[in-house]
């Protein structure tokens, strides 16, 4: 199953799927086993191994080893994707040292900025010049870049990424981008998200989040 199939609440879970099988070493595992280890409802765990793998088997399980193959191949884990981050301000700097990307076989190769202050070109993760950032999309065969700049350089970044080769875009900037056929965007509103977020609670909610 591609990945693009799965819902993102199903998608969200798998990593907790595969840590939990990975420190597992049975031959075979349950999804009725799984949920109550991991504390989640038992529908919704065999719902999401079902999409997963076709192999389980009723009394006995799914193939442990199997499904960790599956899950690897659904997350990306053996075919990398790497990412460049436009903007090291403070949430461009979060975002460049989230771990949680690499559930998602994404690594953050570098950030860009065009404030001197911020430049790091030696770190594991450098801060280099926005101005060489096409280039270096050109070089690295980059696919994916992140916007999070202000919403008055957005559109100039932009057209810098996808310049460089760029064809998904996460944005973090309040700007509507404008881009050509075939580049993706996909735009956060943080404020949005913390608002809906706010007006579910207020609603006397049982407390469970909703995906």
């Amino acid at each position: 199953m591609k990945k693009s199939n799965l819902s993102r609440a199903t998608l969200g879970r798998l990593p907790a799927y595969l840590r939990y099988l990975q420190d597992k070493d049975d031959e075979y595992v349950s999804a009725a086993e799984m949920a109550r280890a991991m504390n989640m409802c038992e529908v919704t765990v065999r719902k999401d191994l079902s999409r997963v793998s076709s192999e389980g088997r009723p009394k006995v399980g799914y193939p442990r080893r199997e499904l960790i193959s599956n899950l690897d191949e659904l997350l990306g884990k053996r075919n990398r994707v790497d990412v460049v981050v436009a903007g090291a301000g403070k949430l461009g700097q979060a975002l460049m040292r989230y771990r949680g990307f690499e559930d998602f076989g994404l690594h953050i190769l570098a950030g860009f900025d065009c404030e001197a202050s911020r430049l790091n070109p030696h770190s594991d993760c450098p801060v280099l010049p926005v101005e060489e950032m096409s280039e270096f999309c050109r070089t690295h065969g980059v696919r994916v870049g992140v916007i999070a700049v202000p919403e008055g350089s957005a559109q100039t970044v932009c057209d810098t990424l996808v310049e460089g080769g760029v064809t998904a875009i996460w944005n973090f900037a309040s700007y509507s981008l404008k881009t050509p056929r075939g580049v993706t965007v996909q735009s956060e509103n943080l404020a949005l998200s913390l608002a809906h977020l706010c007006l579910a609670n207020g609603k006397g909610n049982d407390g469970r989040i909703q995906t």
